[in-house]
Formats: structure tokens, C-alpha cells, sequence
């Protein structure tokens, strides 16, 4: 049915003075949703209040990383009293039944009672460069220039996305700006539809619903486009835009919703790209902090953007949407959309959520498939019971020249499917006719964010009086080098511990030459950063840091190898106790003290970035690269020990360069499970219940973990089994407890506790244990006679294909399997005891404890300071 827009509600209060406009955002913190941010906080509260910000959690950010970076940009705009809420670990039962605070990780049709699962649609957004690790990082600058407040995500003690809807929506009429997937806010209203009436007006970027480009000539007319989406590669999809895919089902029930809505397609903002005009404007005018924070983040995407075409494809998304809410807010009496900055047109339309024929059983469709009656009451036979996607590479969608499949497909419809909408069509040219700025909106764009009003207080330099850069790297004077070690680690929380640990050994012992992170584990890529911060609070800037691959192998989409599949991370829960604590350190990383080194998209040409870039001795070496920057640089005669404590991406593809088995001596995994050998144990991968014996390492990366018991190298293999003998919270605590109290310690013993803790308070955080066993491997790798460790050789094969209750299981095969030396007892008092005293010992001690320590030296006088750029070890 077509529906119509209510009436614009005016907010008076009792003595008749006019109330403002009461606005919540929800947003997936992308680079452009933070300029439209800053537009919208630089409003004039009286008018225009921001509310309440929820964090779209299943679109171009991860939630860890963006929750604090929301954190920090209110910070320094001094809107500390703005509630942010993300994520949340309810689920929805197989009957539709939604519990409460579902947490939006995952689209509606494939969330469960977990947080972990597939990425049907997400696959669509690339993973590291370009993707979400550029957006967590704001492309290296994010921690370079925000200033670091008070708030920042804890575990069980973050507001979730659902409580700050109910909380503001509740608490009176609001106006909700969507800048992502409508995921939150389709469960908001699902579950909350009594709150609907407090619901204004919805306004929403996204979608693409006329077949409209620009035409090349700078003419601002239209041509016909074959594709009107923006998904790439086309060849599956080619008429969805990304923050409808993400969730299309999601999208459907927001606009059916009956609440006005009004949409900004890419139809407008492909009419409004960031000109060269505008650019050049803009560096010419940055008078704010929050100015020169936007236009750094702008100039570094210009400079990775692919095709030189940036000029014609980075357009004003969502900074647009807002200027287009605002501009017709302020007119109350306006029924038809009338505003500054876009020409508007009413539209009947509707959300494509699945593809023709209905009611196909082809078992790509959740909320049919396995149902007599399907999920959420939707019809057998309706607009919902077709094939839904199932990712890039469906083959039901690919088609030769233009692929076939319209999931998000923001669609005209003259049928009862469709809804009555105002839509934006193209943003309008300036008033100015003299104006080197074609449009409107860049006017006021660059006026706003530039106006000393409501501005920034402070960049992290101008916060304190003394802020300095310095890099620590230790002095060992004549002492005798040990063995060279590299460490594989994929940033779990005890990967950090057993790191620490490698710091903390005499160097006459081991020598930690490069640190390799696999970005296919525990933790997403931009977590580098706390590598860089642990790296710095010791004092050992000296050390080379590479990121690893995005994907396990073979997972890459051989079209684009920016986007992938996750049939082996999709393991990894989102929420709490996965991705949200690990890339936050379950909410400690913000006590670490902040390392001039941290990740940064500058590139060089020839490492494959589009052009060179200013400062490029500053850009993130990759694994590879640091790999043969340590073989360069190795001792004659000397040979290279691998310890590995997460997946095997990085050393399967060492693997694959030249000579690589002439330098390495050898190689400790820890990981793997070997079923029925000590006992009928299971292994831990608690989210994939079908598979009973595989570890997660070997699990997340079956097939470069095959490549590697396949090959010459010799292995020393941790097991699950030997880990859990030496995962007792409360027994290393009590150790730490009595031991000399280092910075070092202080913050292992801190972040055990939160693990122990967490693990007693809630059933999400039961598999802690883990972690603490993963430290094994790296006292291990030192040999202590006092640890009485021992070791049997076994054949051991991995498997690696065929069906998912298998895959990642290790075996002993006589006749197929690699001998390997597995660690098979360990005197787990003595290990206690051995690692307390390490971290522990004053030697080879951190050089900075703190950020609050940082802040200490940077808020006193230079002369005070008495840290030295290399101590003395």
C-alpha cells in the first residue's frame, strides 16, 4: 500500500516557547559519517540537539575501534554528555522471538543467540586497505590528532545501541538520522512499536533508486548508467548501494514503518563528489581543530584513492544528508521537502530483500528455509521468500556483463508493496553564480565546520603544554645478541601477555628481531596500534611490526581481493568476549601510552599504493616485509625461530619465498588439538557446535596450516591439551600478587583479573581461558630446565577440507602425517612461578608505565623530563 507523510510536528512548549529539534544518530562511523557529525554538532544546540549517537555495528567500522573514536571526537567538541551506545549480546530465536539488546552484528534474517556468524553482506565492504581497517584508523590520523578523554568502552559497563534508543526515543519526540544499515533501528522498532509515535521523521542516506550519472563534462546534467549501485564488482549486484545491502530486510522495515521518511540516495550524492574547487578550498580554510581533522582525513584519502578519480567518486554521503535534514527542519510549516541544498521529489518505492521466483526453497533464504511457518510472519510465497544473497560470489547472482541480483535494490514500485517517500534527486547549484564551489551545500559545509562557534578545544598536541613525540629504543652497549626470534601473533589478549613476556627476557637469551600480526584471528587489523603502544611503553621502538594478509587463504574474492568470504573467521564472535574486547584489550589499550608509531595508509608507489605520499618513511610495512627485512639483516650463520600464536596465514606464506627453509631453525606453534590422545577432551570451537576436535588457530586457517605440516620445516607444536594445564586464574594471580610490582606486571596482573572476572559474570566471556593458556608457547620457546617440560614426536596431518565438522582437526596419521615434536608435560607450578618472576624482574623494565604517566611528562616542564630516547639496558 502506498502510505502518505504524516504532518510535520512542531515541539512548543506550555509558555509557548518553540523547543529544538531532538536528533538521534545512528551511524557506522565511517570517514565521511565523522564530518557529518562534526556539521551536526556545530549546530546551535537551541535549535538542533543531538541526543544520542548509537554505532551501526555490521557496516564499514568495528565496534570497538569506533565506539572510542566517537568517544574522542566528542572529547574535544566538549559534548561529553552526549550518550553512545553500541552493540548489545542479545539474539532472536529460531520463532522471531527478538530478546532484548540485540546487538546488530549481524544482519536481521542471520542473527542468532550469538553474536559470530556469516557476512552474506558485509563481504561487499573490503577489509584492510580502503575498508574497514582505514576507517577504524580514520587512515592513521585518528590517533595522530584526537585528543583522548575520560570515556571509553569497559566490558559489561558499555551502553548498548537498543538502551540508548529506548532511553532517548522514550524520552521524547526525536528526529533519527541514519547514516549506515538500518540493523539498530529495525530492532528498535520491532521490538519498541509503542515508541513509534515518538519517532518524527526518519531520515536516511542510501539507496540508489533512478538509474542517474554525472556526466564527465562538469556539466552537473545526467546520463543513463548501466550500474546504479555501488558495490564492486558489479558482476553480482549492480543496483544496491552499501548501507541498504548491509541489512536489506532491515531497510524494508523501517520504511514500511509508517514513520515519514525522507532519502538521500547516491542519485543526489553523486551530484555533489568532493570537487577539486572544494578541496582546494578547504585546505586553504581550516580555522578549527574540527576543520583540520576532516580535511587531513580527506587529503590522505585522496591521495590512496584508486584510478585517479577521486575528484569524480568521493562524494558528501552522509555530511550531505545532514545538511538536507537540517535545512528542512528549520522550515516547520514545509510539507514537500523543501531545503538549500538538494532538489526534492516525492517517490513510491521499496526495499528489494529478496530475488524472483518467491517462494524458492533453495536454502538461501533464513527466514524460509527450515520453517512451516516462516520466521517474523513473513508470507511463504511474498516479496521475502525469494533467493537472498549469499554473498559476492553467489553463482544464482552472477551473470556475465550484469549480475542478476537486486538485495538492496532501493526500487521504484507502483504496487501495495510501496511506500510514499520524499527523495532527494540531485543537490542544487550555488547561489553565488561567481562561486568556484558548484553547490550549495560546499558553501555551508566549509562555513560551518570552520566557524569559531562551538569549535574543538583541543588537538592531542594543543591539550598539553609539552606534548612531544619521542621514539624509546634500548642501548644494550657490547652484550651478546641471543637467538633471533620473530613473533607471529594475531593480538588476542594473551598473545599481548606471552609479548610482554618475549620483552622482558635478557636479550643475551632472546633476541625479538620482528613482530608479524595475522589479521586473520582474534582481533581486526587496526589493533596493530596497541602492538605499536606495548612496543613503546617498553622502550623497544626499534622493533619492526608487519601486517599480515586480510584473509585465510583462499578466501579472497579472485574478482577484487580487497573483499572476501569468512567461512573460517565467521568462528570469531563480534560482541563481547570477540572482536569488540580484543581490539579494545577488554577496554585497557586506552591506559597503554600512546607510540609515535602507529598505522598510517601512506604508501609508497611501488609497494602498490596509486601515488606516493608525503612523509611515506612513516607508511605500515607488511608482513613480507618485515620478514625479509630480518633475513637481510640476519648474523652470518645465523638462523631465524618462529613463534606463532595465532593462525598460519603469515608463515604459509613466508613459506613462499625464496630460501625461506634455509633461514628459519625452526618453528613453535601453539595451537592445534589432537583428538583422542591424552583424553576425549573437545576442542574450542565453542560457536561451530557441528565441530568437536578442531582448535581455533588451525581453524581459521586450515588450509595454511596443512601448508605448513606439509612441509620441511621442524615444528614444535603447544597444544590445546598442554595449554589448559596451565590456565588457572586464580593460582597466577596469586602469583603476581607476591611478586615485585613492575608496570609490566601491573598491567598483566590488571588485565588477567578483567579476563577472570568477566568469565565469572557473564556466559559470553566463559572461554577466557583460552588466553591465559596461549602464553605457554613463549616460555616454552625459552627451554627452562626448571619448567621439566618433555616432548614425543608424532605424525601429525591437519585437515583441511571437506566438511565444516572436520576442518581444522589434527590427526595422527602414520602414513600421511609430518613427525612433530609436541610438548607433552610441563611442571605448571614451576611455569607460574617462572613467568611472575620474569615480568616481575626490574631488568629490561618498561620506560613509560602509562598514558597517565605520558600525560604527566607532557603537562611538565621540558627540564623535568628524564626519559631518554635510548636507555640503557
Amino acid at each position: 500500500m502506498i502510505g502518505s507523510l504524516g504532518a510535520l510536528i512542531i515541539l512548543v512548549d506550555p509558555a509557548g516557547v518553540r523547543q529544538p529539534h531532538r536528533i538521534l544518530v545512528d551511524t557506522d562511523v565511517d570517514t565521511d559519517d565523522v564530518f557529518a557529525l562534526f556539521y551536526l554538532l556545530k549546530q546551535d544546540t537551541t535549535r538542533f540537539d543531538l541526543q544520542a549517537i548509537t554505532v551501526n555495528a555490521n557496516g564499514w567500522s568495528e565496534a570497538g575501534h569506533a565506539i572510542n573514536h566517537i568517544y574522542d571526537i566528542l572529547f574535544m567538541m566538549g559534548r561529553d554528555d552526549i550518550p553512545v551506545g553500541v552493540g548489545g549480546e542479545g539474539g532472536i530465536l529460531p520463532n522471531g522471538t527478538i530478546l532484548p539488546n540485540v546487538g546488530g552484528y549481524q544482519p536481521i534474517i542471520d542473527q542468532g543467540m550469538s553474536t559470530a556468524g556469516e557476512c552474506r553482506y558485509r563481504q561487499a565492504i573490503p577489509v584492510a586497505h580502503r575498508g574497514r581497517l582505514d576507517v577504524n584508523s580514520n587512515y592513521g590520523i585518528r590517533k595522530a590528532f584526537l585528543p583522548q578523554g575520560g570515556r571509553r568502552y569497559t566490558p559489561l559497563k558499555q551502553p548498548t545501541a537498543q538502551q540508548v534508543m529506548i532511553d532517548t526515543i522514550s524520552s521524547g519526540p526525536t528526529t533519527v538520522f541514519l547514516m549506515g544499515a538500518h540493523t539498530n533501528f529495525a530492532i528498535f522498532l520491532m521490538t519498541n512499536p509503542h515508541l513509534k509515535k515518538n519517532v518524527k521523521h526518519i531520515y536516511a542516506m542510501g539507496g540508489s533508486v533512478r538509474s542517474n550519472c554525472l556526466k564527465k563534462d562538469g556539466s552537473g546534467n545526467s546520463i543513463e548508467c548501466a550500474d546504479i549501485g555501488n558495490l564492486y564488482p558489479q558482476d553480482s549486484n549492480p543496483y544496491a548501494e552499501f548501507n541498504i545491502f548491509s541489512d536489506p530486510f532491515a531497510a524494508y522495515k523501517v520504511l514500511h514503518s509508517g514513520i515519514p521518511f525522507t532519502l538521500i540516495p547516491l542519485d543526489a550524492t553523486n551530484s555533489i563528489p568532493v570537487s577539486k574547487s572544494f578541496f582546494m578550498e578547504f585546505e586553504r580554510r581550516q580555522d578549527t581543530y574540527e576543520a583540520k581533522y576532516c580535511f587531513q582525513a580527506l587529503k590522505i584519502i585522496r591521495y590512496t584513492w584508486l584510478g585517479g578519480i577521486f575528484y569524480e567518486q568521493y562524494c558528501m554521503w552522509d555530511s550531505f544528508l545532514v545538511g538536507v535534514a537540517l535545512s528542512t527542519m528549520r522550515n516547520s510549516h514545509n510539507h514537500n521537502g523543501e531545503n538549500k541544498f538538494a532538489e526534492m521529489q516525492y517517490m513510491n518505492i521499496t526495499v528489494v530483500t529478496s530475488n524472483k521466483p518467491y517462494g524458492a526453497l533453495d536454502g538461501s533464504n533464513p527466514l524460509i528455509t527450515g520453517y512451516s511457518i516462516p520466521k517474523f510472519n513473513v508470507h511463504k510465497n511474498g516479496v521475502h521468500s525469494g533467493h537472498v544473497q549469499m554473498g559476492m560470489q553467489d553463482p544464482f547472482c552472477l551473470q556475465k556483463g550484469k549480475g542478476k541480483c537486486q538485495d538492496g535494490y532501493t526500487k521504484e514500485d507502483t504496487g501495495e508493496d510501496a511506500v510514499r517517500v520524499l527523495v532527494a534527486v540531485k543537490a542544487k547549484a550555488s547561489h553565488d553564480k561567481g562561486s568556484s564551489l558548484g553547490r550549495e551545500f560546499y558553501r555551508s559545509f566549509l562555513n560551518v565546520i570552520n566557524s569559531p562557534e562551538r569549535s574543538g578545544r583541543f588537538d592531542i598536541r594543543s591539550q598539553y603544554p609539552n606534548h612531544k613525540e619521542a621514539l624509546y629504543k634500548p642501548d644494550f652497549g657490547k652484550k651478546m645478541r641471543g637467538n633471533p626470534i620473530v613473533f607471529d601473533m594475531d593480538m588476542s589478549a594473551g598473545d599481548f601477555l606471552a609479548l610482554l613476556y618475549l620483552l622482558k627476557l635478557p636479550v643475551e637469551l632472546i633476541n625479538l628481531k620482528g613482530i608479524l600480526i595475522s589479521s586473520t584471528g582474534w582481533a581486526t587489523p587496526a589493533t596493530i596500534d596497541v602492538v605499536y603502544d606495548i612496543l613503546h611503553m617498553m622502550g623497544r621502538d626499534d622493533i619492526p611490526v608487519g601486517l599480515g594478509d586480510a584473509f585465510a587463504v583462499g578466501q579472497a574474492n579472485p574478482s577484487f581481493t580487497a573483499i572476501g568470504d569468512c567461512k573460517f573467521s565467521k568462528a570469531i564472535p563480534h560482541g563481547s568476549g570477540g572482536y569488540l574486547d580484543s581490539d579494545t584489550l577488554y577496554g585497557l589499550a586506552r591506559d597503554l601510552p600512546r607510540s609515535p608509531r602507529r598505522y598510517t595508509a601512506a604508501n609508497f608507489v611501488k609497494y602498490g599504493a596509486p601515488r606516493d605520499i608525503e612523509n611515506p618513511e612513516l607508511r605500515q610495512p607488511s608482513a613480507q616485509d618485515v620478514w625479509k627485512s630480518v633475513v637481510e639483516n640476519l648474523d652470518p650463520g645465523s638462523k631465524i625461530t618462529i613463534l606463532t600464536n595465532g593462525p598460519l596465514t603469515n608463515l604459509a606464506q613466508i613459506l613462499g619465498s625464496e630460501n625461506a627453509s634455509s633461514v628459519i631453525q625452526g618453528v613453535y606453534i601453539v595451537g592445534g588439538h589432537i583428538g583422542n590422545v591424552y583424553d576425549n577432551s573437545k576442542g574450542n570451537l565453542f560457536t561451530v557446535p557441528l565441530n568437536k576436535y578442531a582448535e581455533l588457530n588451525m581453524f581459521l586457517d586450515p588450509l595454511a596450516a596443512k601448508e605448513v605440516f606439509t612441509s620441511s620445516l621442524g615444528i614444535t607444536l603447544v597444544p590445546l591439551q598442554m595449554q589448559r594445564r596451565v590456565s588457572s586464574f586464580s593460582t597466577i594471580l596469586s602469583r603476581m600478587n607476591a611478586t615485585t610490582q613492575t608496570p609490566e606486571l601491573v598491567f598483566a596482573r590488571r588485565l588477567l583479573s578483567r579476563l577472570w572476572q568477566l568469565q565469572q559474570q557473564h556466559y559470553r566471556y566463559h572461554h577466557m581461558d583460552i588466553f591465559l593458556g596461549e602464553i605457554l608457547g613463549a616460555v616454552t620457546l625459552t627451554g627452562n630446565p626448571h619448567l621439566n617440560q618433555t616432548f614425543t614426536s608424532k605424525p601429525l596431518k591437519v585437515l583441511a577440507d571437506g566438511d565444516i565438522a572436520v576442518i581444522g582437526e589434527i590427526t595422527i596419521d602414520e602414513e600421511q602425517g609430518k613427525q612433530v615434536k609436541v610438548l607433552e608435560n610441563i611442571n605448571s607450578q614451576a611455569y607460574y612461578d617462572h613467568f611472575t618472576r620474569v615480568l616481575g624482574d626490574h631488568r629490561q623494565s618498561a620506560v613509560l608505565a602509562s598514558f597517565h604517566e605520558q600525560e604527566r611528562l607532557w603537562t611538565s616542564r621540558p627540564e623535568s623530563i628524564n626519559i631518554g630516547h635510548n636507555q640503557k639496558l
